[in-house]
Order: C-alpha cells, then structure tokens, then sequence
C-alpha cells in the first residue's frame, strides 16, 4: 500500500494536495483496492460550494458503491475530465492521473485537521482488525 508522504488524509480514504489555496482530491491506494476495479465516477458540480464532510461524488466498482466526502470547505474548481471513460486510472494512479476534483479553499485553516500519512497509516492497519 502506497502512502505518499507530502500528501494529507481523511479517515474516509481521501488524499489531498494543498497547492495555495487550492485542493486536489482523490482516493487512496487502500481506497481503490478495497474497492475494486472503478466502472464509474460522479463527480461533483464545477462551481458547486461544499463543506468539509459533506457527500459530494461518489465512485462504483464491480463490488460497490462508495460515497467521496469533501475533505475540506470551499467551492469546486475543476473535475478530472480524463476519467471519463477512464475510470481505471482511479485503480492505476489514485495518487496522479486518477485525482477526482479540486476545491478551492474556503478555510485554510481546516488543513491543520487533515492527517499526515503516519496517521493515515494507522487509520488503516486498524481498519485491518
């Protein structure tokens, strides 16, 4: 399982990239091989505001269904159109072409609540028992 260390987590399996003011979001390699290979993505509205936690997009594999929660507040800047018809590259490189969306950031200051990859890390191996 890959956990690249200058990325941020959530409990729920998403990674973010911080670059200014804005948030690149996708899964986690745990994320993508617990589910499966990907079918499908919905993603969120490009100018749709959200807040950190809310269900915002959600990801279908040959197994099933998950929901992908906003990791952080702010307003969505841009979809990952190259996963339409693509959706493997979820599977394939969860930690770069395979990204879902990006949030430009409401609150910067919610970054500090996001988990370093130690932390995710152990948020797994428990998840494992």
């Amino acid at each position: 399982m890959s956990v690249p260390s200058d990325l941020k987590y959530t409990e729920s399996h998403e990674w973010v990239r911080i670059d200014g003011d804005v948030a690149t979001v996708g899964i986690t390699d745990f994320a993508q091989d617990q589910l499966g290979d990907v079918v499908f993505v919905d993603m969120p509205e490009v100018g749709a505001v959200v807040s950190k936690g809310d269900s915002i997009a959600e990801v279908e594999s040959t197994k099933t269904v998950s929901d992908i929660y906003a990791p952080l507040s702010g307003t969505i800047e841009a979809v990952n159109e190259n996963l339409d018809g693509n959706e493997e590259l979820v599977n394939k490189e969860p930690y770069g072409e395979g990204w879902l969306f990006r949030i430009k950031l409401s609150d910067s200051g919610e970054v500090a609540n996001l988990l370093d990859a130690a932390a995710y890390t152990r948020v797994v191996e428990e998840s494992d028992h």
